[in-house]
């Protein structure tokens, strides 16, 4: 007998329950051509959502469009470079000319170089952080615009554990994150009184086509579980609830914050008992 995981369930079958209910929502997620932005805009589907999906290369988006069109959910394609203000504006008036209304904005696209800090170039840290922090700010601002009007809205940033710890080779990309932390939080008290809420949803380690490269190692792999306490990756249905949790009803009282789905390394993953006994202190 196969069975259905927890987080898998309350995306589907959330029009079952009010407080996960996404019917008549339009969401954008930027970022969908492959990895977590396809998994994010499937679970907000499933919930009901009408979905507007992006890339800088819309070709690549047919087959995932033709995959939520499957879920019975309305669905439009665009083309989006995060890094241009110019198309930032295009794709937002031309989504809300497509669905007459903008509720929910999941900041997904990213980009990352994984290199030793004395090789990072002034060409690598402009592109990671253009695209993930500076994308993310114009992104939201372009869709908040419009749900000002509204009087209601959910941003949801999506940040990574790397927002709140320091991995060596991530640089650039940490400081992105970082950003993205404390971005959430300065949105979120200056557009809540306008009913929008703004948050940071920081995924932990999973495989994506960023870091695949490293999951085939098998010693780093057993080496990145020892310190995760739940004792695996990241799977993509790990998402599935909270993506529509903060897009939902049910987060309405909840903003300016980051919540990690991480397994837990973020509690530091460090050894503090051994096969030796320790003797006591007050330490």
């Amino acid at each position: 007998m196969t069975t259905t995981p927890i987080s898998s369930k309350l995306a589907s079958g959330s029009a079952n329950n009010p407080l996960f209910d996404l019917t008549g929502k339009t969401a954008i997620v930027t970022g969908t051509s492959r990895g977590l932005g396809q998994d994010f805009a499937r679970a907000l589907a499933k919930a009901g959502a009408d979905i507007v999906l992006t890339s800088r290369n819309r070709a690549s988006l047919s087959a995932f469009e033709a995959e939520i069109r499957a879920l019975g959910r309305r669905t439009v394609a665009l083309d989006l470079d995060v890094r241009y203000q110019h198309s930032i504006e295009a794709m937002v008036s031309a989504a809300e000319s497509a669905f007459g209304h903008l509720d929910i904005l999941v900041n997904n696209a990213g980009f990352n170089i994984r290199k030793p800090a004395l090789e990072v170039t002034w060409e690598d840290w402009n592109v990671i952080l253009d695209t993930n922090l500076r994308g993310s700010f114009f992104m939201a601002q372009a869709v908040a615009r419009r749900m000002i009007k509204a009087k209601y809205g959910r941003i949801i940033n999506i940040g990574s554990v790397t927002s709140v710890a320091g991995y060596a080779g991530l640089g650039p990309y940490g400081a992105s994150r970082g950003g993205i932390r404390q971005l959430t939080m300065s949105l979120a008290d200056d557009w809540g009184k306008h009913g929008i809420t703004v948050n940071c949803l920081a995924p932990g380690w999973f495989r994506t086509e960023q870091n695949k490269a490293l999951y085939e190692d098998p010693e780093w792999v057993q080496y990145l579980i020892e310190r995760i306490p739940i004792k695996r990756p990241g799977e993509p249905h790990d998402l599935d609830g909270p993506i529509v949790f903060l897009a939902s009803k049910s987060s309405r009282y909840i903003t300016g914050q980051t919540i990690l789905i991480d397994g837990g390394i973020s509690t530091g993953g460090l050894r503090a008992l051994g096969k030796a006994k320790v003797p006591e202190s007050d330490v």
